[in-house]
């Protein structure tokens, strides 16, 4: 679907901008997600060490995003910008410099400038898809290959957008295929819990209580970092 031409549409039509400023919040909460609490290890192309400080900065602004933290919005779209345009061949640092850059959406009341922040984020995320080959499946950020997490973060932002950009099933494929990978297994068990959580959101969302219950149990019992919250989700179900 081509999004510009919504440009239009959105300025014309008020259900559409409730629809954009109300759905677009959850990329935040969503996008952030996609975090580990390790410090980054190593990146799809060599990074120097000396941008391994702005590296983390990047990451650590990411996770503080929020919709009351603007200003942590921009500082990541900024620095991941930067960083990715430092590194082209790293299609993780890409896609976080789109789900960063889609956030900025909810920086702004203008329709126009909501747009543009999202449809130049997405485009970030697909680039970021395309980019990846079978090299991928080996290198690591953070200890994820960078494939993994690459799809992740795409999830994160897919699954937040209203119907109206058409990218929630294409998310749900994503998020299918990061759990179906043999490379999941062994990755990291704050990205995998961060993976079980998003699932049993999904499940919830589709009104399937059972399947959220499962997934919530998986990060209940792993002593992950997020397992606290998966109990609290649990007493809530």
């Amino acid at each position: 679907m081509a999004l510009r031409p919504t440009l239009d549409l959105l300025a014309a039509s008020p259900s559409r901008r409730l629809l954009l400023a109300v759905a677009l919040p959850t990329v935040v909460a969503l996008g952030s997600a996609a975090l580990l609490v390790s410090s980054p290890s190593a990146c799809a192309q060599p990074v120097p060490a000396a941008a391994d400080a702005e590296l983390i900065a990047a990451f650590k602004r990411f996770q503080q995003a929020g919709p009351n933290d603007h200003a942590a919005i921009d500082d990541a779209a900024e620095r991941f910008a930067h960083l990715s345009a430092a590194h082209p061949t790293d299609p993780v640092l890409r896609a976080y410099a789109g789900a960063s850059t889609s956030m900025r959406a909810t920086t702004t009341l203008l329709p126009w400038r909501k747009m543009s922040y999202a449809e130049d984020g997405l485009a970030l995320i697909d680039k970021a898809l395309a980019q990846l080959t079978p090299a991928h499946d080996a290198a690591l950020h953070r200890g994820v290959p960078a494939v993994l997490e690459t799809h992740f973060v795409a999830v994160g932002t897919f699954l937040a957008l209203p119907a109206m950009f058409n990218r929630n099933e294409r998310g749900r494929k994503l998020l299918d295929q990061v759990l179906g990978s043999p490379l999941f297994g062994d990755s990291p068990l704050p990205f995998r819990a961060a993976v079980w959580l998003r699932a049993a959101q999904l499940a919830e969302t589709d009104k399937q209580p059972a399947q959220a219950r499962r997934w919530y149990e998986l990060v209940a019992g792993s002593n992950a970092p997020q397992a606290d919250l998966a109990r609290s989700k649990l007493k809530a179900l």
